[in-house]
């Protein structure tokens, strides 16, 4: 069990908060790793966002209606606790997300299974990456036209939060690491961020995000090497949520309680 202090703008929300909770909206988002550094891959949300607006954070955001890929693993649904269709669903907005924040694709030839794509950069990839942005095409469209497939084997699950009750927007998200394919570079393409860096996990209490952030860096800061995270993902609980408890202390002081999912 962990205790968080919440930022202030979080504390007063959760002080003031009356009424009735809104309903969470599924949600995906990923820890891009660097395989040789294990430095992990974090944008600022621009201050103007409705939510995280000013913080730190993977890339990632809600799913799609048309986050629905074939996918290679066929145990997302036991991975990550809902039925078949949701399941890849959130896979399908992960590897969405990732593409349209990042500029970075976990996809391979179709008939060569351990392929992995290289740069994705060039004007023809960037094109297609925008239509993605605008709604105009989706990921899995991007992919049938290229003869490639989503390697969704290559979206490692770690963990599931669910946004306290508190919050005017909520969201039911799962949180998943992948490492940086090799040939590609992550990119400052997101539209929504006004900063993107690499940094260690060990160095992520020098800046502002929101608590489920902080503590996947500060588990992530436990390994040396990518496969040590590799094989500790095959170990993680992404299906049941963790939820954090607000607690308010006499003095006005907020903290969140946060139960573990695993050791």
């Amino acid at each position: 069990m962990t205790n968080l202090e919440l930022p202030e703008a979080l504390a007063r929300r959760a002080r003031e908060f009356t009424g009735t909770p809104v309903p969470p909206r599924p949600a995906a988002t990923v820890a891009l790793l660097h395989p040789e550094t294990l430095e992990v891959y974090v944008l600022r949300r621009r201050t103007t966002m409705a939510f995280a607006g000013g913080m730190y954070a993977f890339p990632g955001g809600g799913v799609a209606a048309d986050d629905r890929p074939e996918t290679l693993r066929t145990d997302w649904a036991a991975r990550l606790g809902v039925p078949d269709e949701q399941a890849h669903a959130v896979v399908g907005a992960a590897a969405r997300e990732l593409f349209e924040e990042a500029g970075v694709l976990l996809a391979g030839r179709a008939d060569e299974p351990d392929h992995t794509v290289g740069n994705v950069g060039g004007d023809d990839w960037e094109d297609e990456r925008a239509r993605v942005v605008a709604r105009q095409l989706n990921l899995s469209e991007v992919l049938a036209r290229r003869g490639l497939r989503l390697r969704d084997d290559l979206l490692l699950p770690w963990a599931r939060w669910i946004t306290p009750e508190f919050e005017p927007r909520r969201f039911d998200t799962w949180f998943f690491v992948a490492l940086l394919p090799a040939g590609q570079e992550a990119r400052d393409v997101s539209g929504e961020a006004d900063r993107t860096e690499w940094i260690r996990p060990a160095d992520a209490d020098e800046l502002t995000m929101l608590p489920p952030t902080r503590v996947l860096l500060h588990e992530l800061s436990a390994y040396e090497r990518a496969d040590e995270v590799v094989a500790a993902s095959a170990h993680r609980n992404a299906a049941a949520p963790v939820m954090p408890r607000v607690e308010l202390a006499e003095d006005g002081g907020v903290t969140l309680t946060i139960s573990r999912n695993d050791p």
